[in-house]
């Protein structure tokens, strides 16, 4: 356990209860315990830490560099403050746990829990007999021998002990673990669970986001609390609305490094890093090699499907608006579904919500769109995008036909209706909504990138604009000989033709695409769209993964012969 100044005999100066103390309260009082993950070496990073008054901060101990010296100067730095120090270990080892509660630590988080009886042996050798199985030492946590019995006497009741769900298999084990004695906080990492769930590399894979919100009810239901890190700003206070009650500001590398890039935007200079720490940059001639095939991993199971409009399935989700389905379960999309709907003039979708994002992009017309009280007009070419379980509602307000493109982050869409009254206010035609709920595209100030010659880009929504996201999407414009490198992609994709002529080549395969045509590429598939007319070509794309990423392949893997699945 860590020192404190509350506890003072002859012997030494004993543990940092206090601050367990203040923490517990804080949670009982359904407050929120703001922290910090810690994976540099400077000891400095958690002082800084408790001069803000963080309530706790989380020593890296599983990845990273940091040694045992380290670890207990970080400990050391919060000594007599009401910052609670946990280190979190490599794995659940017996001998680690000791070592950690002996230098002082205040607890200890335990990475890939998996099993209620995991969690009880974590307990269990954190704790000393006849309660457990930790052994006693004479380092800090005892004064160095000279304070055994006062330590040993309340170490027991004073230790957290923090489990970190990050696993699918430990989904199903979320209730049993919310009855193991000694554990009343839990911990997300979605990274990991994404990967076991077969999205790795993405923070919230599909459908995530929603199972991590559902463990979260199950824990705060039975009486426990839960937590996670944040990845900017908005998303700490969208954390905080959602129930989760222990929130990581951040980590100190991410923090630091978004302070840099902020700094280095403001003059031009902001650019990317790449696991080589080589800066992608359009400053820097050194670009990445396109790889010469795909990953094997990628191999794709479906072949792209073209689908032309007035040829989908169509179903009239209200009085004289019709929803014509382009891309979804219907043609095996996996986790997205696209498509145009129409407003006949004076037709009103009522007020719904969803458990999955949903974006909206005028094609023709203007229209108003309410979100929760909250009134926007939207014209020709503005997008919004709604996170899960915001109350929304549209209409056409005009004499026209209005078209609308909407993409849903799902491949089975539902709605639930809601009936309840919510106060109106008219938002500015200049709002580009509300921090931590909706997002506004207007399209005449949008910033506009390059995603390859002769095209401007913008990027209306992804992971990074609106952290929890669970697709991405945006606006493409081709001018004449504007194409993009051949290319694939580890989700699904659906492109849109708003306007113009697109070629569209998959593999060898060619088509050409014009009036709201849509094509489904599946996750594997080598393509690039390329406008071969005299006129520019305008698209609106939008990925079943939370970022646009893209991994760009030599172009004979998008001819016939250089097909890399050799035709399959």
């Amino acid at each position: 356990m860590a020192l404190s100044n509350t506890k003072v005999s002859p012997q030494g100066i004993l543990m940092k209860t206090t601050a367990i103390q203040a923490l517990r309260k804080k949670l009982a009082a359904d407050e929120t315990v703001f922290g910090l993950w810690v994976t540099l070496e400077a000891p400095s990073v958690t002082e800084m830490a408790v001069a803000l008054g963080l309530d706790w901060v989380v020593i890296d101990a599983e990845h990273g560099h940091l040694d045992w010296k380290e670890i207990v100067e970080h400990v050391r730095a919060a000594v007599r403050s009401e910052t609670v120090v946990l280190v979190r270990i490599a794995e659940l080892n017996g001998a680690l746990i000791k070592r950690v509660l002996d230098i002082g630590a205040d607890g200890i988080v335990i990475p890939w829990i998996e099993t209620a009886e995991q969690l009880k042996q974590a307990v269990a050798w954190a704790r000393y007999p006849t309660e457990g199985l930790r052994g006693i030492g004479a380092e800090r946590a005892t004064a160095w021998g000279q304070s055994v019995a006062e330590h040993a006497a309340e170490a027991n009741e004073h230790v957290l002990v923090v489990p970190i769900i990050e696993t699918i298999n430990a989904a199903r084990q979320v209730p049993q673990m919310c009855r193991v004695d000694g554990v009343e906080l839990l911990w997300f990492g979605p990274a990991d669970y994404s990967s076991t769930a077969g999205f790795r590399g993405q923070w919230e894979g599909p459908g995530v986001a929603e199972q991590i919100l559902q463990m979260k009810d199950q824990i705060r239901a039975a009486g426990r609390h839960c937590g996670l890190i944040a990845t900017s700003v908005d998303n700490m206070l969208e954390r905080q609305s959602q129930g989760f009650r222990a929130i990581g500001v951040g980590m100190d590398t991410s923090l630091l490094l978004r302070s840099l890039k902020a700094g280095l935007a403001a003059v031009g200079r902001d650019r990317s890093l790449r696991a080589s720490l080589v800066p992608d940059s359009t400053t820097t001639s050194s670009k990445p090699a396109p790889l010469q095939r795909p990953p094997e991993s990628m191999r794709p199971d479906r072949a792209e499907v073209m689908n032309a409009l007035g040829e989908g399935p169509r179903n009239e989700i209200a009085p004289g608006v019709q929803f014509e389905c382009h891309v979804g379960r219907h043609n095996q999309a996996k986790q997205l579904t696209t498509g145009i709907v129409t407003f006949a003039p004076g037709s009103v979708l009522p007020y719904h919500m969803h458990t999955f994002t949903e974006s909206i992009t005028v094609l023709s017309g203007s229209m108003v769109l309410e979100i929760e009280g909250r009134s926007y007009n939207l014209k020709k070419l503005d997008n919004a995008v709604i996170p899960q379980g915001l109350a929304h509602t549209s209409r056409n307000n005009s004499s026209e036909t209005v078209v609308v493109h909407i993409a849903m982050a799902v491949d089975q869409p539902s709605r639930t209706l809601v009936d309840r009254f919510f106060s109106k206010k008219a938002m500015p035609d200049t709002s580009t909504g509300v921090p931590g709920a909706e997002r506004i595209n207007r399209f005449a100030t949008a910033k506009r990138t390059a995603a390859g010659p002769n095209t401007e880009f913008i990027d209306c929504f992804n992971a990074d604009l609106m952290p929890g996201l669970e697709m991405s999407g945006g606006y493409g414009l081709f001018h004449p000989g504007g194409r993009l490198p051949a290319h694939v992609h580890d989700f699904d994709e659906s492109i849109s033709i708003i306007s113009g002529v697109a070629t569209c080549i998959v593999e060898g395969r060619r088509y050409s695409m014009r009036d709201c045509s849509t094509a489904l590429q599946p996750r594997g598939r080598v393509h690039y769209f390329i406008n071969e007319s005299n006129s520019t070509m305008e698209m609106l794309w939008v990925y079943a993964g939370p970022r646009p990423e893209r991994i760009i392949v030599d172009e004979r893997c998008a001819t016939v012969e250089g097909n890399p699945w050799n035709g399959r």
